[in-house]
């Protein structure tokens, strides 16, 4: 979006750094609203499983523990690789080309499971599921991936229905954004907010609380009453209009 519309408000590293931060915490707020009463239920029983309590549920204390194991394989690589990733990803052909391709995988895949008739559920959740749709996270590392899209896809082809991949996309995106939120705090307390940007972080904040809420609840209405094509459509025209401003020299 900051090349599309030449956007130049970043006068540092820094301060791209801090504003991201605030996205991420926005993202973040979001995800607890929307999914506030799974997320603690997840909670009690993975912290009565952890402490061998009576009452706990161990089939869904263990998939607590499940879904915090998902987001080590991205959080490894990117505490590893942030420097590079910042750096050498995020061109506007590599985006427009993951746009593309991860979308067309995604309708793949949907059209695949439906063949299948698969019906998991999100009580189904297996730690070999986790890892290997925790493992689809990495890609979403490279911008235009979408974190939710490669989740849902590797969700779909694991076996789960449209409306448990959907759930278990955003269950995932917990402790992988909160991991994200907690490690970019850190170097915000360190560094210290860059002067003047105290306020957009606010702004930034609620923008993407409130629209990572509207976008969670439109992707669980939509594989409720559709599929992912219109969502697929999207980022597919989407690419191709980034390519072809890209070719044209437009920008």
């Amino acid at each position: 979006m900051p090349w599309l519309f030449n956007w130049n408000d970043y006068d540092s590293q820094a301060t791209a750094k801090a504003f991201d931060t605030a996205l991420h915490l926005g993202t973040l707020v979001a995800v607890f609203i929307y999914l506030r009463r799974e997320l603690v239920v997840y909670l009690r029983s993975g912290l009565q499983v952890a402490f061998r309590r009576q009452s706990a549920s161990p089939v869904i204390g263990k998939q607590a523990w499940f879904l915090v194991a998902s987001a080590i394989p991205a959080g490894v690589v990117g505490v590893i690789f942030e420097d590079s990733i910042t750096e050498k990803l995020g061109t506007p052909n590599l985006i427009a080309i993951s746009l593309i391709v991860f979308g067309l995988l995604l309708v793949w895949a949907d059209r695949r499971a439906t063949a299948a008739q698969s019906s998991h559920d999100v009580t189904n959740l297996s730690l070999r599921d986790a890892l290997i749709i925790g493992t689809a996270q990495v890609l979403a590392l490279n911008p235009g991936t979408s974190r939710s899209g490669i989740t849902i896809t590797a969700a779909r082809l694991s076996g789960y229905s449209r409306d448990a991949a959907a759930r278990l996309s955003f269950l995932m995106s917990v402790p992988i954004i909160g991991g994200a939120v907690v490690f970019k705090l850190a170097q915000l307390w360190r560094d210290g907010i860059p002067e003047g940007l105290a306020v957009p972080m606010l702004v930034g904040i609620v923008s993407a609380g409130i629209s990572g809420w509207v976008a969670m609840w439109s992707m669980i209405r939509l594989v409720r009453t559709k599929s992912f094509s219109p969502y697929v459509v999207y980022r597919v025209v989407f690419g191709a209009a980034i390519l072809l401003l890209v070719a044209t020299n437009f920008r």
